[in-house]
């Protein structure tokens, strides 16, 4: 590992005035780390944020749950106000990582992870994302973990964070503080860049910009909802698929759908098409395997991705039953 300046300011103003081209901020560490053992990354300075005034809490402010960047996954996964409002995020962070991750990794860093391409880390191998031009191992190589949807010849790699793919279910807004001082609120769903134009770009985070907390409205859809995730094994693996599942059922009507996948795209993926399909339906077995029919009719997976359809189908079948213990 490089060696490297470690400085520790007390203010977010201060740790933005240090970020230099060549420092990296630092907070859980749990990516980062990874990527500096492997030399992808390799910071002149860290820049450690956690002895800053950003915050470490959950708050129900009206309507709103506001929860800081540098609150740790473990304890938004425990927390009273995320279990009674935001419960899917609850399961969703649960099913990520390892209690011990989870207790290091925090809200803002999980949102900011690298993609889980093993050609990614693996620096002898061409990777766009890593060296633009350089190609994609991936497209012809052997993974589990690629796209279905949303990706180019240049990158088939997927965003790996189940938060997120909670956090889209909640239409979250991401809060930050940029290099000028000013605060800006990213909508979860425009934050995530797909491989169009440049492989290399994660998100649309300002250049030197922190984030500061994450809003969720406080939602009605706490009652029926699900978090299902295929993986390797059963702990401390990535999603090969997941499926966030809320819907509100009334009169054995279901009157709102939200759907969102991860470990098929670049980003956390929102099923639009299929949750206007769901409302009006009965809930029954028979409409959610129509509904998995219509999200994966038009996929057109890379090569080394088909297996993950019928998981896809399987995925969503299930979340949606689930959701609401059919």
């Amino acid at each position: 590992m490089k060696p490297f300046n470690f400085i520790q300011p007390h203010h977010i103003k201060d740790a933005i005035k240090s970020k230099k081209r060549d420092a990296q901020y630092l907070a859980g560490g749990t990516n980062l780390a990874d990527l500096m053992k492997k030399n992808i990354t390799q910071p002149d300075t860290l820049i450690d944020i956690n002895k800053t005034d950003i915050s470490d809490t959950i708050e129900k402010k009206g309507q709103s749950i506001i929860i800081g960047a540098l609150v740790k996954n473990a304890s938004v996964a425990e927390n009273l106000i995320i279990k009674e409002h935001a419960p899917l995020l609850s399961k969703a962070i649960l099913a990520g990582a390892s209690q011990q991750i989870r207790n290091m990794a925090t809200v803002g860093g999980n949102l900011l992870q690298k993609n889980r391409c093993p050609y990614f880390y693996d620096t002898t191998a061409p990777c766009n994302k890593r060296n633009v031009n350089s190609g994609c191992s991936a497209v012809n190589g052997d993974t589990r973990y690629t796209a279905l949807v949303g990706y180019t010849k240049d990158c088939i790699a997927v965003f790996p964070s189940d938060m997120a793919v909670a956090l889209s279910i909640y239409n979250a807004k991401i809060h930050c503080i940029t290099k000028e001082g000013e605060n800006q609120s990213l909508d979860i769903h425009n934050f995530y860049c797909l491989t169009n134009d440049n492989p290399i770009a994660d998100n649309i985070l300002p250049v030197n910009a922190i984030i500061t907390s994450i809003e969720i409205s406080i939602p009605f859809l706490t009652k029926n909802n699900s978090y299902v995730k295929l993986r390797d094994r059963d702990a401390y693996a990535f999603a090969l698929v997941s499926v966030a599942a809320a819907l509100d059922v009334k009169d054995d009507t279901i009157v709102e759908a939200r759907l969102s996948s991860g470990g098929i795209a670049h980003k956390p993926w929102r099923w639009y098409e299929a949750e206007k399909f769901l409302v009006g339906k009965n809930p029954s077995f028979e409409i959610y395997k129509e509904t998995a029919d219509l999200i994966v009719k038009g996929i057109n997976p890379p090569k080394t991705s088909t297996f993950k359809i019928p998981l896809l189908r399987g995925a969503i079948e299930t979340a949606l039953m689930q959701a609401i213990n059919l």
